[in-house]
């Protein structure tokens, strides 16, 4: 039994060290990134255990994992501490650097419809993968306006669209383009019109802003 606990003391030790330095876990001790986006849902970069208490205080019902299972330190104690503190949470993989997936799109539809709130959305640094969702979480789930979503894309969350992750702010300009025009509905737009490959083949990043921020800051 003793055995045990110490293995399971080592592992716990292993899991901290893996999410505070080999995920950069040290720097979301300073910045949470964490913003109301309306009465129902909040985001954030990656919480830790202690914060994850504090939003179960907030009401938080769900958590939405946007970086899927990774089965790292950071992944293991989000999900003890869901457990511990009873939310639940929902491991939903999204990219950063890519136009979004049709498929992506269709589930975070259902995702938006089924889970409970409160809810809380975060990636890595809580700044393109979180903002995308929100931003489809205003156009699928709310209604809004385009122009109103693309606020989830911003400098206020570390956003920078200069970068590759810009192509995510080039896809809701690519429909509120086709709204202005049409007042086409988003999922309509998104069955009908959408092309994930012509919106990357037109887009383009600038190449030194890309290296600051996959080499130096290692953004997802």
């Amino acid at each position: 039994m003793k055995a045990r606990v110490k293995q399971f003391k080592f592992n716990r030790f292993l899991a901290w060290f893996d999410m505070i330095i080999k995920d950069h876990g040290f720097l979301r001790f300073f910045y949470n990134n964490f913003h109301k986006v309306d009465e129902n849902l909040y985001r954030s970069n990656m919480p830790t255990p202690s914060r994850i208490k504090d939003y179960s205080k907030l009401g938080i019902k769900t958590i939405v994992n946007l970086r899927g299972i990774r089965k790292d330190g950071g992944w293991l104690l989000e999900n003890e501490a869901c457990n511990k503190y009873k939310i639940n949470l929902i491991d939903f993989k999204a990219r950063s650097r890519a136009a979004p997936e049709k498929e992506m799109i269709f589930e975070a539809e259902k995702l938006f419809n089924n889970i409970e709130y409160p809810a809380l959305i975060h990636c890595k640094s809580g700044a393109d993968r979180a903002g995308i969702m929100c931003a489809l979480y205003m156009l699928i789930h709310k209604g809004h306006h385009p122009d109103f979503a693309k606020r989830q894309l911003s400098w206020t969350y570390l956003h920078i669209k200069w970068a590759k992750p810009g192509i995510l702010d080039s896809f809701v300009e690519s429909y509120s383009l086709d709204y202005r025009k049409s007042k086409i509905k988003f999922m309509d737009w998104v069955k009908n019109k959408y092309s994930p490959k012509k919106l990357e083949n037109s887009f383009r990043s600038v190449w030194w802003i890309n290296r600051l921020l996959d080499d130096v800051f290692r953004r997802e």
